[in-house]
């Protein structure tokens, strides 16, 4: 429109232009020429004529190019609605189909939901291969290079279960095979191989008896046999379940704070309060992050070498946390230790008794260093087909410094008290334990240590795992029966 009328105004413009320039030029009339001016007047309106039809066509042209310029624009919006409209209803569309993924979703998990989180992330996860690719093989072997002096009251010890000497010795043998069947579901077995004649031991044990031999079913062998053997559920890192010969809640937590196994067994473990396996249901898990770990193991109580046919079952149980190197736990145990057969009974009629055993740990432990103290309270330990109540307690205090690299300063006193009860006319049983050394790791797997170690009892005989060491009281006293252990040598592990 505004050219429009622009074009009309500059045509008006000329037309006036055309019609005053003759007026502005006039000259006085002359009446002796008026055909001149008729003649001139019949131009301009010719002229006037003429720029008339331009304008009325250039009108015209104008008026088809506005028509057309809305057309165009029309045309422009109405393809924009068109596609704005498309967009949407696409945008509807994915919309719809997301919430039907959303709907599929929650209803996978209502129909789940009893599985755990971490375990529906490891079926994801799983991707099923070759038997052995799920399967893996280790070892661990304790040995020793040493020499050996036992004495009793005061004199070189003598007869069965005396050592005295130098020898080699491998005190365990390890050999693990665990297979992974699916994220939730694995296996394991150990074997063992070790000197066993009773119960582990580096004692030279001999066949005696009358008729010769008649001890022999004591002799459990030397060789091969089964560790652990177990199925193994992990539904949550914080509930996981072990069906077999399994680790115990105490010893093992125990040996992985003390981290010198190779060198001797720990103070449960070596004085015969404990062991380090058994038969039954075991219950663990890691709580809150790992700040806390729990273990309770429903077991028939005869130890690893001694799968029982019981009228009850034991229980062990254990409570730990760990915090920026700090560490503690406590634990227990309460049955008959696999003694409840049904033929068992006591001496003198009656019911057996229950063995107790209370457990306590704390320490630091951090790349430099590791300090900690164990405590443990029994009662009725040996006692459970006995007339007469027993009780033990005692104490381990140990320590390491690793000073160099590969090099580390060790040690450990243990103070135990096993048997305080029995006899009022008895002294009282202690034993005095501890070792010294200095170890060196030449490669990852290997660990190699010069040790120093002596045992000492006081007021009898203690059967310890090295051995029976102590003195019979001389006849008509109450006090002086005493022996020692004493060896020194090489002290090593292997591990795969």
């Amino acid at each position: 429109m505004i050219v429009r009328h622009h074009l009309l105004a500059g045509v008006a413009l000329g037309g006036l232009a055309l019609i005053s320039a003759p007026a502005s030029a006039k000259k006085p009339v002359h009446h002796k020429k008026p055909a001149a001016a008729s003649s001139a007047n019949a131009q301009l309106l010719e002229e006037i004529k003429a720029l008339k039809e331009q304008v009325e066509d250039l009108s015209g042209r104008i008026a088809v190019q506005e028509a057309t310029s809305r057309e165009s624009v029309a045309s422009i919006n109405s393809a924009q609605t068109a596609a704005v409209t498309a967009s949407t209803q696409a945008a509807a569309a994915q919309t719809a189909a997301a919430d039907a993924k959303v709907a599929a979703a929650t209803a996978q998990t209502t129909a789940t939901k009893a599985v755990p989180a971490e375990v529906k992330s490891q079926l994801a996860s799983y991707s099923k291969g070759k038997w052995w690719d799920s399967t893996s093989v280790s070892g661990r072997m304790y040995f020793n290079f040493s020499t050996l002096d036992t004495k009793s009251n005061g004199a070189k010890a003598t007869g069965a279960g005396s050592l005295n000497g130098v020898g080699l010795n491998i005190k365990r043998m390890y050999l693990g095979i665990d297979h992974t069947f699916s994220p939730i579901f694995s296996a394991n077995l150990t074997m063992d191989a070790s000197n066993v004649v009773g119960q582990t031991s580096n004692t030279n044990f001999t066949s005696t008896g009358s008729p010769a031999g008649s001890n022999l079913p004591a002799l459990v062998g030397k060789g091969f046999y089964i560790k652990k053997a177990y199925l193994q559920a992990k539904l949550n890192p914080a509930f996981i379940i072990r069906i077999g010969a399994a680790d115990m809640p105490w010893v093992p937590y125990d040996e992985g704070l003390y981290g010198y196994r190779h060198i001797e067994n720990t103070l449960i473990d070596r004085t015969n309060f404990g062991t380090s396996a058994d038969w039954g249901i075991h219950v663990l898990g890691d709580l809150a992050g790992g700040l806390l770990s729990y273990q309770v193991s429903v077991i028939d109580g005869g130890g690893y070498r001694n799968v029982k046919v019981t009228k009850s079952v034991d229980v062990e149980g254990r409570i730990s946390t760990q915090y920026k190197g700090f560490y503690a736990g406590v634990g227990g145990y309460s049955g008959k230790r696999g003694n409840d057969t049904q033929d068992a009974v006591l001496p003198n009629g009656g019911d057996l008794r229950t063995a107790t055993r209370f457990d306590a740990m704390a320490g630091y432990k951090n790349a430099m260093f590791n300090i900690g103290a164990e405590y443990f309270w029994a009662k009725n330990w040996n006692n459970v087909a006995s007339n007469v109540e027993d009780k033990a307690d005692g104490f381990s205090v140990y320590g390491n410094v690793n000073f160099y690299k590969t090099w580390s300063l060790f040690g450990r006193y243990d103070h135990l008290r096993p048997s305080k009860e029995i006899g009022n006319a008895t002294p009282e049983l202690k034993d005095d334990y501890f070792n010294v050394g200095l170890q060196w790791e030449p490669v990852k797997i290997v660990d190699l240590a010069l040790v120093y170690k002596r045992d000492k009892v006081k007021n009898g005989t203690f059967g310890t795992q090295n051995g029976t060491i102590g003195g019979a009281n001389a006849a008509g006293l109450i006090t002086g029966g005493e022996g020692t252990y004493d060896e020194f040598g090489l002290f090593g592990q292997l591990r795969f």
